[in-house]
């Protein structure tokens, strides 16, 4: 690095979104499990320019989130300066109702420290759960390294410090306590976009390797889910597919535990920024729109509605 930015290299925000094994997948797992919250989904897809290419969306998120972890402070600047503009214009409410807490009429704003919060929990969580599966275990001083750094991350993106949980301890017993309550809700469009993401509606075919690769980041997304937002989205998940799942996930920690014996071209695929690789996969979704079809299979997007049943 040329130029210091808002985190040290030895911090833990950066030795985590450093690996690009935690960089392709964290962003996914956020934004499927994050689904289920009406209000930032709702809010989020109300005012994106990105509505029916959910890919585009989580690349040019991917690109921002990395700027401020792993780029200089003036690349974060010019990140965050983009983002507040954006998150200036979002406030709404929503259309219909969304589960009983939260009834058709609910506000939202991209401003309110509650939602700005949530936003830092589904992917702070997301990414230290796949720091865990494909990395290695962290520590219990590692894991409150990481969740402080996260903290600070959204206080740059203006969430107020007091919004989060003072520790790690605390914040883990009040998200858990979230997932596991009647809170949760998948609004038809939530539920469509989120299976897109995990890859259980599968995207258009593409061609080998590039198929094999994508499969293996889809198992991987889905497999790291809580067993009840599977179920929420009404994901088939057999003996097989955990087993599947366990010998994969394996696989990607040896190789980073056995980094010196990983040959050279496969060693310098596990570190580094994963923005540049989240727009080979939305490139599809741009080439399919400019030839006037669908991004995501059997869907309308006039209307949502499904054109053939499952």
């Amino acid at each position: 690095m040329s130029e210091p930015g808002y985190f040290s290299d030895h911090s833990m925000a950066r030795r985590v979104m450093r690996k690009r094994a935690v960089g392709l997948t964290y962003g996914q797992r956020a934004l499927v499990v994050g689904a289920v919250h009406p209000l930032l989904y709702v809010g989020t897809a109300e005012n994106t320019e990105h509505r029916m290419t959910p890919y585009t969306r989580l690349s040019l998120t991917g690109h921002l989130f990395e700027a401020v972890f792993l780029g200089s402070k003036a690349e974060a600047d010019r990140a965050l300066a983009f983002t507040t503009n954006k998150h200036a214009k979002v406030r709404g409410a929503l259309p219909e109702d969304a589960g009983p807490h939260h009834p058709a009429g609910t506000g939202y704003s991209a401003l309110d420290p509650h939602l700005m919060y949530m936003t830092m929990a589904f992917t702070f969580d997301s990414a230290e759960v796949m720091y865990d599966l494909l990395v290695r275990t962290l520590t219990d001083g590692e894991r409150e390294g990481l969740y402080q750094d996260y903290v600070r991350w959204a206080e740059l993106f203006g969430m107020p410090a007091d919004a989060a949980p003072g520790s790690y301890p605390e914040f883990r017993a009040s998200f858990d306590a979230y997932l596991a309550s009647d809170e949760l809700f998948l609004t038809d469009e939530a539920r469509l976009v989120g299976s897109y993401l995990a890859g259980q509606r599968v995207p258009y075919p593409q061609r080998m390797p590039m198929q094999q690769v994508t499969s293996a980041f889809f198992l991987l997304v889905q497999g790291s889910l809580p067993p009840r937002i599977r179920q929420m989205y009404g994901m088939r998940w057999g003996l097989a597919d955990q087993v599947a799942y366990r010998a994969l996930a394996q696989a990607v920690r040896t190789a980073h535990v056995a980094t010196p014996l990983v040959p050279p071209v496969l060693r310098s695929t596990l570190a580094g920024p994963s923005a540049p690789v989240y727009k080979l996969v939305s490139r599809r979704e741009h080439q399919l729109v400019t030839k006037g079809r669908p991004s995501m299979p059997g869907v309308d997007p006039r209307n949502w509605v499904e054109r053939n049943s499952a």
